[in-house]
């Protein structure tokens, strides 16, 4: 529409080409059929997709969800658990360790038949008694060792050096008592003689029927030790300390001990309790002998050798094989004993009466009798000793 409102007029000449018949039309004047083309190649139609086309989604790896912490109540429980087996594996190795080493020790001990019965014999006293012997033995000593020890080579059978009898009350302290070897004292089957000679006529078993008989006292457990033992032991801990009130000095024995407080080795010390060189000869070798035990046991159940492995292991296993006990004893029982002397200990001789010479056995010591009957009577009642019938010189 023009403005003017009338329909827009054709000119003339396009009205008069388009009025005209088809085939009067000229040819030209007719647009040849057009196919649509694409525009461009095909491959920047391709990257103009690809540069158009909205992003595929992002494939995240698949993430585990977190794990919740363990609550520290959970981990308490296993950590004691944990702990809990650790010590009884220990517990447990200890345990088989302390008992394979107790069977060795055990097993080392050599036997005897000591406490054997035999007629009249006495019942049961109260209390734990035992007899020590230290025997003259050189079973196993090279002449060598010998000469080291000044043992004086072999002197026939064998005789008791040292006699100790010890009781171990129910209640109270222990009581030490050495018996003089020249004790004049019935021997059974042999008549009266030094109680020595009871060990060197019938061994061990005369020897505890011989003390038996003559104080009144069952003997329940035996330990006899020879020179080699003794001297071995005393080196295992160490040495022990002693204090002299005189000199004594005894080629026999092979010592030069100056007076004073002193550590003595293995054979200072064995010469120390053997020797008689001083003024009252066997009554003073005794109370050498008491008070070097009471010593030496002190220092072996001292926490200073009872805690070092390297010197209980050593002692322990070095009295097994020095010691002779009787069938029935083991291991155990020796450390009740080491337990009972551990503490305060009444140290003392038999009540003597005199010294006499008798045909055939020489000089001999005599027990004072009342006096004796009483000191024994009071042990085989598991009781404390009087006062005044304690010798201590």
């Amino acid at each position: 529409m023009r403005r003017d409102g009338r329909p827009p007029q054709t000119p003339p000449a396009e009205l008069a080409w388009s009025q005209a018949p088809r085939q009067e039309r000229p040819p030209q004047a007719w647009a040849p059929t057009q196919q649509p083309q694409p525009f461009g190649d095909q491959s920047s139609d391709q990257a103009r997709q690809a540069k158009y086309a909205p992003a595929p989604p992002r494939r995240t790896p698949p993430v585990a969800p977190p794990r919740p912490p363990e609550p520290p109540k959970q981990r308490r429980p296993r950590r004691r658990r944990r702990w809990g087996r650790r010590v009884g594996v220990t517990l447990l190795v200890l345990l088989l360790a302390v008992a394979g080493a107790t069977y060795y020790v055990d097993s080392s001990l050599n036997r005897v038949d000591a406490l054997l019965d035999y007629p009249g014999r006495i019942g049961d006293t109260p209390g734990t008694n035992w007899l020590i012997v230290g025997s003259d033995s050189r079973d196993g000593l090279t002449p060598e060792q010998e000469q080291a020890l000044a043992t004086g080579g072999d002197t026939g059978p064998k005789r008791t050096d040292t006699i100790i009898v010890i009781h171990v009350p129910e209640s109270g302290e222990t009581t030490m008592v050495s018996i003089p070897r020249d004790s004049y004292v019935p021997i059974p089957g042999h008549g009266s003689d030094k109680i020595n000679a009871a060990f060197a006529f019938g061994g061990a078993p005369l020897l505890v029927q011989t003390l038996e008989q003559a104080t009144g006292l069952r003997i329940d457990h035996y330990a006899e030790i020879g020179f080699s033992g003794f001297a071995g032991i005393v080196d295992a801990i160490g040495g022990v300390n002693v204090c002299l009130t005189q000199a004594i000095d005894d080629p026999l024995a092979g010592i030069n001990l100056p007076a004073g407080c002193q550590d003595l080795a293995g054979s200072d010390a064995l010469g120390f309790v053997r020797s008689r060189a001083t003024a009252l000869a066997d009554l003073d070798r005794m109370n050498n002998q008491r008070q070097f035990m009471a010593a030496l046991l002190s220092k072996a159940t001292s926490p200073g050798t009872f805690l070092n492995p390297f010197r209980l292991w050593p002692l322990v296993s070095d009295t097994a094989k020095s010691l002779q006990v009787d069938s029935g004893d083991h291991i155990w029982n020796l450390a009740a004993l080491a337990w009972g002397l551990r503490g305060g200990m009444v140290t003392t001789t038999v009540p003597v009466g005199g010294f006499e010479d008798v045909d055939g056995s020489g000089n001999v010591l005599v027990w004072d009798h009342e006096r004796a009957s009483r000191f024994f009577g009071a042990l085989a009642n598991d009781q404390q000793i009087p006062a005044e019938l304690i010798t201590t010189g």
